[in-house]
């Protein structure tokens, strides 16, 4: 006899409602959390909904200021270089390590999602679904970096892409200007896989690929944590 799920406690239906909105991006860096109206819009009472904000806040997702109360937190700009830092090398790795194993129909795919990447860009280039787009990214790159033989390697990439995730939906929403670019990255890219380009070459590639967004995204917000870029 199964036993059916217990139901997700209004704190955790506050949580989950909360998360879902500031990582898509719906609710912006910056943007007032008032308890009550959200309270109001999920139909709880304000006490689930202040737990779920303290939750968010450990996270790092929500921060509290004087007089202000609860808002979105922007991203941190140290974190966010040292994870993309990290990706930087460990994808390149893993992009590289798993070269040999991609199928022609594996490059057939990557392609096809790369096409929809640029359809998203048609009508207008600097104004887009940075977080749909940003998906396809992703499921672009998962195309290359999944036949990563060294398991290890491959933890380390998707913990890095579920950190960026954590920080924000999207840095294309902050330099949408680097989409077009990347898009052509990504064919350049494909083509070295498919050409059989020396292992070295494939990773120096797709760790200038991640690299540039990183430094694309610094010069746009002026940030300057203190540490140099790879």
């Amino acid at each position: 006899m199964s036993v059916a799920p217990a139901p997700a406690s209004k704190s955790e239906l506050a949580y989950d409602w909360l998360h879902e909105q500031i990582v898509a991006g719906d609710l912006a860096p910056g943007a007032r959390l008032v308890l009550s109206q959200v309270a109001e819009k999920l139909d709880v009472s304000v006490v689930p909904v202040r737990e779920a904000v303290r939750r968010l806040e450990a996270e790092g997702l929500v921060t509290f200021e004087k007089n202000v109360g609860a808002t979105v937190a922007g991203i941190d700009p140290t974190e966010y270089l040292y994870t993309m830092q990290t990706l930087s090398l460990v994808e390149g790795a893993a992009t590289a390590l798993s070269a040999p194993s991609v199928t022609a129909e594996d490059l057939a795919a990557a392609r096809e999602v790369n096409s929809r990447m640029r359809e998203f860009l048609a009508q207008d280039p600097l104004h887009f679904d940075a977080v749909a787009f940003t998906a396809l990214n992703r499921d672009f790159h998962s195309v290359l970096f999944e036949h990563c033989p060294n398991p290890h390697i491959l933890d380390l990439v998707h913990r890095g892409w579920n950190r960026l995730k954590t920080l924000r939906g999207s840095t294309f929403s902050y330099v949408p200007e680097r989409a077009a670019e990347s898009v052509e990255e990504h064919e350049e890219l494909l083509k070295l896989i498919e050409n059989h380009a020396p292992t070295a070459e494939i990773e120096l590639a797709a760790r200038r690929h991640r690299s540039a967004t990183l430094t694309a995204y610094l010069a746009r917000t002026g940030e300057n944590p203190g540490f140099p870029t790879l």
